[in-house]
Formats: C-alpha cells, sequence, structure tokens
C-alpha cells in the first residue's frame, strides 16, 4: 500500500471512532483492507450499547473477518485502527492471522486524553510488544495522524 491509502484508509477508522461516538460508544473504530485496497469489512466499538466490555473495534472487525474471509487469506489484509490496538485486540489480531496493522493514535497518547477515567482503564502495553511475542510477523505502523485520531476523544471522557 502507498502512504497515501495507508492515510485514507486510517482517515477511514477514524470516521468510524466518530461513528461509534455519535451511536453512544467509546470513540474507537477499525476498518479492514484486502491486498488491492479494497475495504472489505468496519466495526466500530460497541461496548456500551452492547454492555460487553470485549466489544472493542478491533475484537468487532476480528470476529467478522474471521466468519467472513478465510483464514489463509487473513495475512494479505491490513488492519486499519483509529487507536493502537490494546493488549486484548492485539491478541485477537494475532490470533485472526491478519498480517499488517496501521494505527493512529498511540497508546500514550489516549493516555493523555483519557486520564484515570474508569471506563478506559489504559494498558500501557504497546502492541508491538504482543506481536513481538508470537512466531507469526505482523508488520505495524503508526502512530500516524494521531490529531486527526484524537479528535472524537476529546471531550468524551471528561
Amino acid at each position: 500500500m502507498s502512504a497515501k491509502s495507508d492515510l485514507d484508509h486510517l482517515r477511514h477508522a477514524i470516521s468510524v471512532s466518530q461513528a461509534a461516538r455519535d451511536h453512544g460508544n467509546h470513540p474507537f473504530g477499525a476498518v479492514l483492507v484486502d491486498a488491492d485496497g479494497v475495504v472489505v469489512l468496519e466495526a466500530e466499538n460497541s461496548v456500551t450499547t452492547e454492555n460487553d466490555v470485549t466489544n472493542h473495534a478491533e475484537t468487532n472487525l476480528v470476529r467478522l473477518a474471521s466468519r467472513a474471509i478465510p483464514h489463509d487469506d487473513l495475512p494479505g489484509y491490513t488492519l486499519y485502527t483509529s487507536c493502537e490496538p490494546c493488549a486484548m485486540c492485539s491478541g485477537a489480531i494475532y490470533w485472526a492471522g491478519i498480517g499488517r496493522v496501521v494505527y493512529g493514535l498511540s497508546e500514550a497518547g489516549l493516555l493523555e486524553l483519557t486520564g484515570n477515567h474508569p471506563e478506559n482503564p489504559t494498558l500501557s502495553h504497546p502492541c508491538r510488544l504482543v506481536f513481538a511475542a508470537g512466531s507469526r510477523r505482523i508488520a505495524v505502523a503508526g502512530p500516524l495522524l494521531e490529531d486527526e485520531a484524537a479528535a472524537p476523544h476529546r471531550d468524551f471522557w471528561g
């Protein structure tokens, strides 16, 4: 993928994060793109509306992808996400076999916005560390467009 298409897809994920917020959820969004650069799936956070703490945007996307795309094909896909995947989401991405992750706001940047908010107990454990502990290689790009990715979070966690 080109740097421009990475940024375009990342902006799409950021728009999904705004949609999550508009739907009454935490502002996180993710999109899955195939090797040809086509968006095949998108998912938003649904922790609040579905009352399930595992319904992060990335885990919701992994569930959809696992049902719709053959496992052997997923290494050729890229997951774009508005924020760096947490340890739980990184594990789900790893087990799904998705080959690449591009994220906007870093976990550290998210913590600056949320502080010690009880609905977002941020883990200070970068996704690269989770992926590096596995036997499968996952390429990671990010943080990118942090200011844009932070916009849906502003005035949300206060």
